[in-house]
């Protein structure tokens, strides 16, 4: 997916994380051709497939007439949204001249038209900022609405960072050099932008609506996404539980001074013992983890990426050659038939390792 060098015309990458949303995104895409059309942009589009358990349909795209180039990086294994973005960042860092990068959900609820926007935000910055989407009013129901509002106060209330942004951002490529060894980016994108200080400014854009089929994410879904951006200042949690255990246990001496020895200051105490004993360890085993390797993206994204292939409509379907691969053609026959059709994946492994590994560069 290499993307033009004309002169006078910014190389921009859309990655979209995608798993089994093919219907979506075969309605997403031809609106973002729509949305650069005049753009002085030189766009192209990644689909990161999330190891998605449906191939792609025959006619996926074919009835559209599209400018911007499409690619799929296919992974290995269904490793999760945010690690799919983290190993698209990864190859529109490594195997394209894009100059800055638009992440966005494949299923409309970041929508296309409004990736002009953003793009204009960013040239207002300066190309120097990450931009991301403020979400100024939602489309999902009351009984949701009210989990996030209660994760975002435990969010403020733990990190002391407030939560108002997802994944619909444009990142420079300055930005991505950095979190290419911020281990941060594997457990979450937004999250770990904030975590590595990089320069960023905040856009109010409203969420628009799923075009097809149902959301993916349920509640245990929603849950490990919720403490994977928490994860990201586990450091900071851990200070903040400490200085808490802290003021509990003074709160609780207090009583036992004005109170006397009474069944609710001794319970006060006991609580206060007990979370200042888990605070204490939990702090030691944080601090204890920064002397260890953390995971970096540059040494370590190759061997989750099974290949990356070209998307050419006007052939229905057809391998494009890109990045000099030859595999592309085994590639897009597992993609559309399915492992069943094509080959066990043990079989098309075997085929692509024939062929030069994807990761290698010429």
């Amino acid at each position: 997916m290499a993307a033009s060098t004309q002169s006078g015309v910014f190389p921009v990458a859309i990655v979209i994380p995608s798993y089994n949303d093919w219907a979506a995104l075969n309605l997403l895409i031809p609106q973002l051709n729509q949305a650069f059309l005049g753009q002085p942009y030189s766009a192209s589009i990644l689909v990161v497939d999330d190891a998605s358990s449906q191939p792609i349909p025959a006619d996926w795209l074919s009835a559209q007439q599209l400018k911007l180039p499409v690619s799929i990086l296919a992974l290995r294994s269904n490793l999760g949204h945010q690690r799919a973005i983290a190993l698209g960042l990864y190859h529109a860092h490594q195997f394209t001249d894009a100059e800055a990068v638009v992440v966005m959900d494949g299923d409309g609820e970041d929508r296309a038209e409004d990736v002009p926007k953003l793009l204009a935000e960013f040239e207002k910055a300066e190309r120097r900022e990450t931009v991301f989407a403020a979400r100024t009013r939602r489309m999902e129901g009351l009984a949701f609405q009210a989990s996030y509002q209660a994760y975002r106060m435990v969010h403020r209330l733990l990190t002391g960072i407030e939560v108002r942004v997802g994944n619909f951002s444009v990142i420079p490529r300055t930005a991505m050099s950095r979190l290419m060894t911020a281990a941060d980016i594997w457990n979450h994108y937004a999250a770990a932008v904030y975590r590595a200080r990089l320069p960023r400014r905040l856009l109010p854009l409203a969420r628009g609506r799923r075009l097809e089929g149902r959301s993916h994410m349920n509640f245990v879904s929603l849950l490990i996404h919720g403490l994977s951006a928490m994860s990201v200042f586990s450091d900071q949690i851990s200070a903040r539980m400490l200085a808490g255990s802290a003021l509990l246990g003074l709160l609780g001496c207090a009583l036992v001074v004005g109170l006397g020895w009474t069944p609710i200051t001794i319970l006060v105490l006991a609580l206060a013992a007990q979370s200042l004993t888990f605070s204490v360890l939990f702090a030691l085993t944080i601090v204890s983890r920064r002397s260890s390797p953390g995971f970096v993206l540059l040494r370590e994204a190759s061997p989750f990426v099974l290949g990356v292939t070209s998307w050419n409509t006007n052939r229905r379907a057809k391998p494009v050659p890109q990045h000099d691969a030859p595999h592309d053609d085994v590639l897009i026959d597992y993609l559309v038939k399915g492992a069943s059709a094509a080959a066990d994946l043990g079989a098309l492994e075997k085929r692509l390792q024939e062929k030069r590994p994807f990761g290698v560069r010429q």
